[in-house]
């Protein structure tokens, strides 16, 4: 695996060859590893596996945990090299950031997806999250990016952007990787102590029970799976618990098609996201 730190020579090692791309900002744990695997297999023994590190500034908020997001250089080296990655590309904020850079300056309201979920809520992360992504794009060029559905949102951002932007990537969504116990794996999982760690798997069961409740109506879901929560994760604060189209984002009253429900909630420190999806199940990403 070679260890790359500037887009110069990021382009100089992945010419004339096909390349998927997994962008990540470190702290990778297992879910992680499944995810760049999943990438390995989609590049082949001929193509190039691109993982890149990178903590992004703009996508955190005033009050967000950009300096005390979870950092492990060592750690993720080894799981990248045992996950078959050919290239890890480790930029500064200078390389990303670059004042003499140029870009389309796409927001996030251009692709109209951020009106529910962690939209509202964190004002500006799904703009940093377009440009940073946007940046990666261009410099690599890759022919596929690779994005956890876990950030069901931010993949639906992602993916509009790219068709909006036309720019030449596949964007493909895989699967949610869990604890034995259904909760999401997240590098802020590192954040609960131990009892916030026994109470978050009721997240996963409350969304599962807006999946399997037989109402039409997405109030009633909502309602079942709110008191779960309440019940289940006394320790924890709900931020949102919302059913909405999975193409529009947008919160739906009537589960007549394909959905999501999406939860964000807060365990001290540690803010965890989780969803599921109701309906037909898209074969990449919708």
């Amino acid at each position: 695996m070679i260890v790359i730190e500037n887009a110069e020579d990021m382009c100089r090692n992945t010419i004339g060859k096909p390349r998927v791309l997994v962008p990540t900002m470190g702290a990778l744990h297992s879910g992680h590893g499944r995810l760049i695997s999943h990438a390995r297999s989609l590049a082949g023994p001929s193509g190039m596996l691109i993982v890149s590190i990178f903590v992004n500034p703009t996508q955190f908020g005033p009050d967000e945990d950009f300096e005390a997001y979870p950092r492990s250089p060592g750690e993720d080296q080894s799981l990248c090299v045992a996950a078959g990655t050919d290239i890890l590309f480790q930029p500064t904020v200078e390389e990303m950031y670059d004042e003499e850079a140029s870009g389309s300056h796409y927001t996030a309201a251009d692709s109209g997806l951020i009106t529910t979920l962690c939209g509202p809520g964190r004002p500006g992360h799904f703009d940093g999250v377009c440009t940073v992504v946007e940046k990666l794009f261009r410099m690599m060029k890759p022919d596929i990016a690779v994005f956890g559905k876990k950030d069901y949102q931010q993949l639906a951002v992602i993916s509009k952007m790219t068709r909006d932007l036309k720019l030449p990537v596949r964007i493909i969504g895989a699967e949610t990787v869990r604890e034995e116990d259904g909760l999401a794996m997240s590098s802020r999982n590192r954040y609960l102590n131990p009892q916030q760690r026994c109470q978050a798997p009721a997240i996963y069961k409350a969304l599962q029970h807006i999946k399997e409740h037989g109402a039409m109506e997405a109030s009633a879901r909502i309602m079942s799976a709110h008191e779960i929560i309440t019940k289940e994760a006394p320790l924890g604060k709900i931020s949102y618990l919302q059913i909405v189209d999975r193409q529009t984002m947008r919160e739906i009253k009537t589960i007549d098609r394909p959905a999501l429900a999406a939860a964000a909630v807060h365990f001290g420190k540690a803010r965890l996201i989780d969803n599921v999806e109701i309906g037909p199940i898209p074969q990449d990403n919708e």
